[in-house]
């Protein structure tokens, strides 16, 4: 039995480092610890394109702001995940509606928001609100620290992360994970935002803490995962 599980283990932490072609998660939200949301996720791999959607449905009170929806499209390289389109759309309200349109080739990224268009310069590894997470199962954290460039369609900011820890246990999907645990690097602390990216969950992140414009503590607990 020891030898079954050890080899069990084995093929576990070997299929990690592929990433598989379809995934649906569903997360629990909390605000300073009172569930408010379900978020459901899809990762969806075909050939070389892949296509990312995430709905929010708000709990009680919550559910009269409407459904958050974001989608990611764009092609896996060999360099993982490079978005070619980003859009996020809270309700029915089509002037809170943002995107994000990438140019590769010409090296420019086009943010549309409240009917103004910004385009600045496009940095290798970019990526956008909804794919930066995914992006982790193509290339898993090095070294002690990474930096992240990442369009919320409004606008483009560079995150540095500290990789805090590489087995911290957390409780998700009725169970402990072991993970990655990146934690916020920046020195004047203005984006406190830290992540929990599941080792046997294909680096997805099983845990995401964060801080809103009102200090209210954000999290997400990942509980529930299917591949197929």
């Amino acid at each position: 039995m020891p030898r079954l599980l050890a080899l069990f283990c084995l093929f576990v932490a070997t299929t990690t480092l592929a990433a598989p072609l379809q995934v649906k998660l569903v997360y629990q939200a909390t605000r300073n610890g009172q569930p408010f949301a379900t978020i459901t996720e899809t990762f969806q791999q075909e050939n070389e394109r892949y296509r990312i959607e995430s709905v929010t449905d708000g709990i009680g009170v919550y559910a009269l702001f409407g459904k958050r929806r974001l989608l990611s499209e764009g092609e896996v390289t060999a360099q993982g995940l490079h978005p070619k389109h980003f859009e996020q759309q809270q309700g029915d309200n089509a002037k809170k509606a943002v995107s994000a349109d990438f140019d590769w080739e010409a090296k420019t990224i086009a943010m549309n928001a409240k009917g103004k268009t910004t385009s600045v310069p496009l940095e290798d590894g970019t990526q956008d609100l909804l794919s930066y997470a995914y992006q982790f199962m193509f290339r898993h954290p090095q070294g002690a620290e990474l930096r992240l460039a990442v369009t919320t369609g409004k606008k483009l900011r560079n995150y540095l992360y500290r990789v805090a820890e590489k087995d911290d246990r957390q409780e998700a999907l009725s169970g402990v994970c072991k993970t990655v645990h990146l934690a916020n690097g920046a020195k004047d602390g203005e984006e406190d935002k830290e992540l929990w990216l599941g080792v046997e969950q294909y680096y997805l992140p099983v845990r995401i803490s964060m801080k809103d414009e009102n200090g209210a503590r954000i999290e997400q607990v990942l509980t529930s995962l299917h591949v197929d």
